[in-house]
């Protein structure tokens, strides 16, 4: 994995902030669960999600309709320490991220997402 390229999209707080769901939630999310927990369009979501795949960070799993993300656990060491830093430090940051990701999740059915976006993502 490339380092500068990983801090660099580390960077950008969109990004940082998909990053810190998946460590804090410890599991697969689907693209919409994300976009209701940040408030941030769909188009965006992927967008970010796209670089990090790209990067190795992340895997991605098509379900039926959802796309559902995850870290990777083929990572190098480092890799994996910056994940348990994130992991430590930024639950306090974005606290309403965590908690509008555990109200969605606990939206699902059979451990899977089964709504698709927010009412007000949907008339944009």
């Amino acid at each position: 994995m490339d380092f500068l390229q990983l801090f660099k999209a580390l960077g950008d707080e969109t990004r940082l902030r998909l990053v810190n769901l998946l460590v804090q939630s410890g599991k697969s999310i689907c693209v919409c669960e994300m976009t209701d927990a940040l408030l941030v369009p769909q188009y965006q979501v992927s967008r970010h999600l796209t670089v990090l795949k790209g990067l190795g960070l992340l895997k991605s799993e098509r379900i039926g309709t959802w796309v559902y993300y995850s870290l990777n656990s083929g990572v190098t060491e480092c890799t994996a320490d910056l994940m348990r830093l994130i992991k430590k430090h930024f639950k306090q940051r974005y606290p309403d991220d965590i908690r509008r990701l555990e109200k969605r999740l606990s939206k699902r059915e059979d451990g899977l997402c089964v709504l698709g976006f927010a009412e007000s993502e949907r008339r944009k």
